[in-house]
C-alpha cells in the first residue's frame, strides 16, 4: 500500500473514531465508555484502534495535543507580534471541534480532560505572559508561587469561559470571546505585575 493510501486510511480512521467518541460521550458520558464501544460505533476493528492509540485517553489527548502544538509553534515564532491572534485561533479551534469540547467539558465529560486542558493552558498562558505588553519579563523579586498562581487561575477561568461559551451555543464569534478573555487576562497580568 502506498504512503498516500496509508495516510488517507489513517485520517479516515481518526475521523470515524472522533465522531464515535463524541456521539458516545453525548449519550453516555466519557468515563463509562470502553474502547470496544468506540470501535463498534466507528465501525473499525480494535486492532486499528490500538495501532494508533493506547486507550480512549490517548485518543482524546492526541486530538487536543495536535491543536495545541499549532498554537505553541506559533508562539515560538519570533515574528509573533500579535499574541491576541493566537487566542482567536484557539477559539476558532474550539469552534471547529465544538461537539467534542462540549461533550468533554460538559456534565457528562471527563474530569481528566478538564485537568489536562488546564495544564496545557497554564503552559500557553506562561508563554503569553512573556509576550503580553507590560509583562515582557519576570519581576526580579516576584515569588514563584505568584508566577504559578496567576496562570493557574487564568487557565481555570479560560476553561470555564470555554464551557460557558459552548453551553450557550457560542453567542459571540471566536474573535469576540477571545478578545474578552484576552482583556481579562491582560488586566490580571497587569494588576499582578504590581505585586511585591
Amino acid at each position: 500500500m502506498s504512503q498516500k493510501a496509508q495516510n488517507l486510511r489513517l485520517r479516515r480512521t481518526q475521523k470515524l473514531l472522533r465522531e464515535a467518541l463524541v456521539e458516545l460521550i453525548e449519550e453516555r458520558g466519557f468515563e463509562s465508555l470502553t474502547v470496544g464501544e468506540i470501535t463498534e460505533r466507528a465501525m473499525i476493528s480494535r486492532a486499528a484502534f490500538y495501532r494508533n492509540y493506547q486507550d480512549k485517553y490517548a485518543l482524546v489527548e492526541q486530538i487536543f495535543a495536535e491543536a495545541m502544538q499549532v498554537l505553541f509553534n506559533a508562539l515560538a515564532t519570533p515574528a509573533t507580534e500579535h499574541p491576541p491572534e493566537l487566542w482567536v485561533r484557539f477559539f476558532e479551534h474550539i469552534a471547529d471541534y465544538e461537539r467534542l469540547y462540549r461533550a468533554l467539558l460538559g456534565r457528562k465529560g471527563s474530569p481528566w480532560f478538564v485537568q489536562k486542558m488546564r495544564a496545557t493552558l497554564i503552559d500557553l498562558l506562561k508563554q503569553y505572559q512573556r509576550l503580553a505588553a507590560g509583562y515582557a519579563a519576570p519581576r526580579q523579586n516576584a515569588s514563584t508561587d505568584v508566577d504559578d498562581f496567576v496562570p493557574t487561575l487564568l487557565a481555570a477561568m479560560l476553561v470555564e469561559a470555554i464551557t460557558w461559551w459552548l453551553e450557550h451555543q457560542r453567542p459571540y464569534p471566536p474573535e469576540a470571546i477571545a478578545n474578552r478573555c484576552i482583556a481579562l487576562a491582560t488586566a490580571i497580568f497587569t494588576e499582578t505585575g504590581t505585586w511585591r
